[in-house]
């Protein structure tokens, strides 16, 4: 693993199996049955010039549970970049308060550019309709997780990915993941307009993948082991693409419905969040809520101890967590949600 994770670019398929391991390793921290201070001492610098919940929240408790601290920033309103600093003096001068940094930014490279700047270990926590490397990480830990659950492989394995995967920043990184492994067959099904780059595709067809085009979820998907589906973008989009687009229809809508008559009772269902939950928004129904298929909350979960594993292989620490471990001393639940199974 390279100095910074700014891409699934810079990864092997070794780093990614290493990281994977580490992850594994980090699971009783990350469920709070045990408590580590390998990170004692350590500022994490976390910049978010975007929306953001889950990502900005969950690095903050990664590297809290590694025992170190977090400073935080939202929005450009409450940054210097408002004063027309640059990412090259805002990096400067951030690693030199801080001990690793995560960046989410609405522009797609500045992540990039704000890295070169610094040796401090910068995370890309997305940029623009870019990449998002460690949702991807995220994704495949919970696809092997639950594929060890199964008692299914990955190897040839049959993963759909559905919505906005023009501008899903999430399915760009995943589908690259994905491609370091063992022959898949992967389809992926949009709205006209928002199809999948065809040098992604290209990329991965290039690796040995079979790569499928379909126009909606009308299909038969009995043989499916992964549904992976994105809210639209609509923050990316341009102002002509605003006025045309007047929502998803029911075609690609996945639901309950979609999943008991056209899928199995092993595929596992998957988002990145945030999902639209209103009325008419036809992201992933609220209606399989309770539905063991549904991976969202574990998904979100494995967040957890994948980030802290890239903190503590990027801080060269991942050798000696086992080193430093006791029990937690406060009370954990024996679950965490109110539908957990």
């Amino acid at each position: 693993m390279s100095q910074h994770l700014l891409t699934v670019d810079s990864l092997s398929r070794e780093s990614v199996d290493h990281l994977l391991r580490v992850a594994s390793r980090m699971e009783p921290i990350a469920q709070r049955h045990q408590v580590t201070r390998v990170l004692e001492g350590a500022v994490l610098g976390n910049l978010f010039f975007e929306a953001s919940t889950r990502t900005r929240v969950s690095f903050n408790a990664a590297f809290c549970r590694l025992g170190g601290s977090v400073c935080d920033t939202t929005g450009f309103t409450f940054s210097s970049m408002a004063k027309g600093e640059s990412l090259y003096d805002t990096s400067r001068v951030m690693s030199g308060y801080c001990d690793a940094i995560v960046m989410r930014h609405p522009d797609q490279g500045s992540v990039a550019e704000f890295a070169a700047a610094t040796n401090v270990p910068v995370i890309n926590g997305g940029d623009g309709p870019g990449e998002h490397p460690s949702q991807a990480l995220l994704d495949l830990y919970t696809i092997d997780k639950e594929f060890q659950r199964l008692g299914k492989s990955l190897s040839g394995a049959h993963i759909l990915l559905t919505g906005d995967l023009k501008y899903g920043r999430t399915v760009h990184s995943l589908i690259k993941l994905l491609s370091l492994y063992d022959p898949l067959r992967i389809t992926l099904v949009s709205p006209p307009g928002l199809e999948m780059p065809s040098t992604l595709i290209d990329l991965v067809t290039s690796r040995g993948h079979r790569i499928e085009q379909r126009d909606s979820l009308g299909s038969d998907f009995s043989d499916l082991d992964v549904v992976y589906t994105t809210r639209i973008q609509k923050e990316r989009f341009t102002d002509e693409m605003n006025e045309s687009f007047q929502g998803l229809s029911d075609d690609f809508m996945v639901n309950r419905d979609f999943l008991d008559n056209r899928c199995s009772q092993s595929t596992i269902v998957m988002h990145p969040l945030p999902r639209d939950s209103r009325p008419g928004a036809n992201d992933l129904n609220v209606d399989l809520n309770g539905d063991p298929r549904l991976a969202i909350f574990r998904q979100t979960d494995n967040g957890i101890p994948m980030r802290m594993a890239i903190f503590a292989t990027l801080l060269k620490v991942d050798d000696v967590i086992e080193k430093d471990l006791r029990s937690v001393r406060w009370f954990v639940p024996s679950q965490t949600g109110t539908l957990d199974r």
